[in-house]
């Protein structure tokens, strides 16, 4: 069966475009070319991913990806001409899988595509994975201190995650980045301390415990206590 595509993107000449290199692939296309239509795309039909753009008429692209992520993990990559760092934070804090800048190489966009669906695809049957007195439960994506909900977006999800599969490993920024963020943010590894001073202020300092050490030099690690 045909991986399907949405590809929401106001800029009509520009959505034909990726389509039929999409097709030229082997996957299957919808386009919508306003947010209020792919969004009800999105939240009425399955797609295996979503190339959504930030500048759309109806409903911006960060709303659309907001209401998404309400309800659908479904792996979102963000077209758009504006690349500022306050505009990629914006979009993988809510929940964006990976971001792309206008102008790109179509082989960029279907090697992302291919990275997105990979991790989508390997992701592990739901289970919960712990440490202490924090649980993690895969399968409906929560994460409990105590029993008490932690709010955790979903790239500080993914991010803790990867932390506890690796318990008691020391795991290096560039395998963050390319186990958690899917590919290599070259020459901007402070992402990942940005994301873990994130996840710090929700469990450590929230609950007063020391989760994530850090160790210099090397990376990150979570340590089974005793």
């Amino acid at each position: 069966m045909a991986t399907k595509i949405l590809i929401i993107e106001d800029e009509e000449k520009f959505a034909r475009f990726v389509e039929m290199e999409l097709n030229y692939e082997g996957y299957q296309v919808t386009k919508a070319f306003d947010g209020r239509t792919g969004l009800e795309l999105a939240e009425t039909e399955n797609f295996d991913l979503i190339l959504l753009d930030i500048m759309l008429p109806g409903l911006s692209g960060m709303e659309v990806l907001r209401r998404i992520r309400r309800t659908s993990s479904v792996p979102i990559i963000m077209l758009t001409a504006r690349d500022s760092v306050v505009d990629k934070v914006s979009g993988l804090d809510n929940g964006a899988d990976d971001y792309i800048t206008k102008p790109f190489a179509i082989e960029e966009l279907l090697a992302r595509i291919r990275t997105a669906l990979r991790k989508q695809r390997i992701m592990p049957e739901g289970k919960l994975l712990s440490v202490g007195d924090l649980v993690m439960d895969t399968a409906s994506r929560q994460v409990t201190y105590q029993g008490q909900p932690i709010e955790l977006t979903k790239r500080e999800f993914d991010l803790l995650h990867y932390l506890l599969e690796n318990k008691n490993i020391v795991v290096s920024r560039e395998t963050l980045l390319e186990n958690v963020w899917g590919y290599d943010f070259e020459g901007e590894t402070n992402a990942v301390d940005v994301y873990i001073r994130f996840l710090r202020g929700k469990i450590d300092q929230a609950f007063n415990i020391k989760l994530i050490s850090t160790v210099r030099g090397v990376g990150y690690v979570i340590r089974d206590e005793g």
